[in-house]
């Protein structure tokens, strides 16, 4: 297996909820020699400096100040979230057996959560002798399963099925006899008394390349963690530029990104902002010669289903990158930003694919459109086409993966001066 598909996977397989997909990749900028900057302390910065800022425990801004004059921010934007379960406050059922009450987080296919091996990962805020203090807590055991009902009792359930998640969806966690015990094994993980709590229920799987050529990759979170990884590889891989990279990595995007630390928030402006002051630049002339590149995954022509698909604008998986369109800017793309990002991925010979939706079968929206709100610069939309978004278990294909990683080292590598009609790119 290629040796980036390789690190793509160990890192799928340990981001078992959002707080573990921003620690990985903490860890690998910290790994790089990038400073943490607190939101709560003043910053010094200087040229040649690679620096960070987290919120929340789920969002990262990462960036590095050119050694020359710079020229605009080169940013991409990726989310780390993803549809799932979140265990709720006095979530313990006891009765025959013990269950545990859960919501749904995110527009999520249902029934593929059925039958499988769960567990549970987060984090917890636990008391101290001085006030609280959050840490990250992964069971990382087979310790749940949501039953389905025997085909004998709902001889209807291969007709079509409405799940009804305040009763169907109850993972079931042990006997009337566990009553307490998941506590009691949370607070041994924590090392504490256990204050409050963001658990998510998650799939035991692990991510696997297959396929007759081993062309396909599956796995939890593809959406969009298969971004977020291949957008960080890229930043940290790219040549020094005048341009300044920066990487964001979001939370809540699919709940609408309406957090502290969401693509809504002020955390991608308020970075922005205290760059400018630090360095004496105007953030309004860096605005002005800045470019994002807005990257969450893209729907696959079906293999079995065609016709969901828009004929002239369905992308195939392993073909390249996907550019997304849409006249009603749920996606942001227009024809000079297209111009811009296919110019990039031509020189780093990157194959480019578009997607529109079927016009009477509307998609959702990007963090593009969202981020535009607080920081408004010409945005390209870019996904990966994989299949079952939204599912549990994602699919999608090795060659995009190294694709991506490809022409986000050479977005961050380029220098782009905005002219009068278009872009000179360097």
């Amino acid at each position: 297996m290629d040796n980036r598909i390789e690190g793509l996977c160990r890192y799928l397989d340990q981001a078992h909820s959002v707080y573990h997909a921003q620690h990985g990749i903490v860890e690998q900028l910290e790994q790089a020699g990038y400073t943490h900057l607190p939101e709560y302390q003043d910053w010094t910065l200087a040229p040649g400096g690679s620096y960070y800022v987290a919120r929340g425990g789920t969002s990262v801004v990462a960036f590095r100040i050119p050694q020359e004059t710079a020229g605009g921010f080169l940013m991409s934007a990726s989310h780390a979230d993803r549809p799932c379960f979140k265990l709720k406050e006095h979530a313990e059922l006891t009765g025959t057996y013990t269950r545990l009450g859960v919501e749904r987080y995110g527009g999520m296919l249902m029934a593929p959560w059925l039958d499988r091996p769960l567990s549970l990962a987060g984090r917890v805020t636990i008391e101290t002798p001085t006030g609280v203090k959050t840490k990250l807590v992964d069971l990382d055991r087979d310790l749940l399963l949501i039953p389905n009902v025997a085909i004998h009792m709902n001889r209807n359930a291969n007709d079509g099925y409405s799940w009804n998640p305040a009763v169907d969806l109850l993972p079931l966690a042990g006997g009337a006899e566990c009553a307490g015990v998941l506590d009691k094994l949370l607070e041994q993980a924590a090392g504490g008394t256990i204050l409050g709590h963001d658990l998510y229920l998650y799939v035991r799987q692990k991510s696997c390349v297959w396929g007759l050529q081993e062309e396909f990759l599956s796995a939890p979170a593809l959406d969009d963690l298969e971004c977020v990884w291949g957008c960080t590889q890229g930043f940290l891989q790219a040549a020094p530029s005048r341009s300044v990279p920066v990487l964001c990595v979001f939370d809540s995007e699919e709940v609408g990104s309406a957090s502290v630390q969401g693509a809504a928030s002020t955390l991608l402006e308020d970075v922005l902002i205290r760059v400018c002051q630090a360095m004496g630049w105007d953030l309004r002339r860096m605005l002005a010669q800045s470019f994002l590149v807005s990257a969450d995954n893209a729907h696959a022509v079906h293999p079995n289903h065609p016709e969901y698909a828009d004929a002239a604008n369905a992308p195939v998986m392993g073909k390249g990158i996907v550019l997304k369109f849409s006249a009603s800017q749920s996606y942001c793309t227009d024809g000079a930003a297209a111009g811009v990002f296919r110019k990039i991925c031509g020189k780093a010979g990157v194959p480019v694919q578009t997607f529109h939706n079927r016009a009477d079968l509307p998609g959702g929206s990007t963090l593009g459109r969202i981020s535009l709100a607080h920081v408004s610069v010409p945005t390209a939309d870019i996904g990966l086409a994989q299949l079952a978004m939204h599912s549990c278990f994602e699919t999608g294909a090795v060659a995009d993966a190294v694709y991506l990683e490809q022409a986000m080292t050479a977005f961050y590598s380029a220098f782009l001066e905005a002219e009068e009609s278009g872009w000179r790119i360097g």
